[in-house]
């Protein structure tokens, strides 16, 4: 089965291995246009896929709720909302299980810490098999048709939730101008938990200057993703 991120990475993920599962853990805080993109994702693939979401809800209930933020250990939202989920889906389960996950040939470490961590199942990567770039995923959703989710166009390199927590200073930055109502309720987080996303400085603090974001993901196809998108066009003939 298939951790659909509402991504696009693993959307392809999928696209590539055909799971018979695919599950989508889903978070107030993600942009609106996350869900048009799953249910375009879901006509391509010819599939439902599952949504599975915390009662905890959002970003902000579930800091509130347990009195913490996040550290260089990690952020709370992502541990109650996502993995949280996922361990009581697991629990539920009783066949072995094979996981399908949306990283590419630049995530191997990401793709090593999962196989070293979750040693219950099994691990496959299928755009790190075939050699596949972020930006080469990025050309064949186009060519698949399928629009990318709105926070990519707005020059974010991940879907994440609008005003992730664990975001830089560049990225808080960029959060300010582009949501700025999110901006004023995640630094009003921080002062009522008195905990900081961002290390050693609170977002009202924050220098408007400092830090920079992460360049525009732009589609472009190379070798391998011709070579990937030919193999795709034939299992589709």
């Amino acid at each position: 089965m298939c951790w659909f991120s509402a991504g696009v990475s693993s959307f392809v993920a999928a696209m590539f291995s055909k799971p018979d599962r695919i599950i989508y853990i889903d978070i107030d805080d993600q942009h609106p246009d996350s869900m048009r993109f799953v249910k375009d994702c879901e006509r391509v693939l010819g599939r439902k896929i599952e949504l599975l979401k915390s009662p905890y809800g959002s970003v902000d209930s579930a800091c509130r709720a347990f009195g913490f933020i996040a550290s260089a250990y990690g952020a709370k939202c992502t541990d109650v909302l996502k993995k949280r989920v996922r361990k009581e889906w697991e629990s539920r389960q009783v066949e072995p299980l094979t996981y399908v996950w949306g990283m590419d040939c630049a995530e191997r470490h990401r793709a090593e810490a999962i196989r070293e961590t979750m040693t219950s199942f099994e691990h496959e990567f299928p755009l790190i098999d075939l050699s596949l770039e972020k930006k080469e995923v990025h050309a064949i959703c186009e060519d698949l048709s399928v629009r990318r989710p709105a926070m990519y166009e707005l020059g974010y390199s991940n879907n994440n939730c609008i005003g992730c927590v664990k975001g830089g200073m560049g990225y808080w930055n960029k959060i300010r101008l582009d949501f700025p109502e999110v901006f004023e309720h995640r630094a009003k987080l921080e002062r009522d938990i008195g905990n900081s996303c961002i290390n050693g400085v609170f977002l009202d603090e924050l220098d408007p200057s400092a830090g920079r974001m992460s360049d525009k993901i732009l589609p472009e196809c190379g070798i391998f993703c011709m070579t990937a998108t030919a193999e795709l066009q034939k299992g589709e003939t």
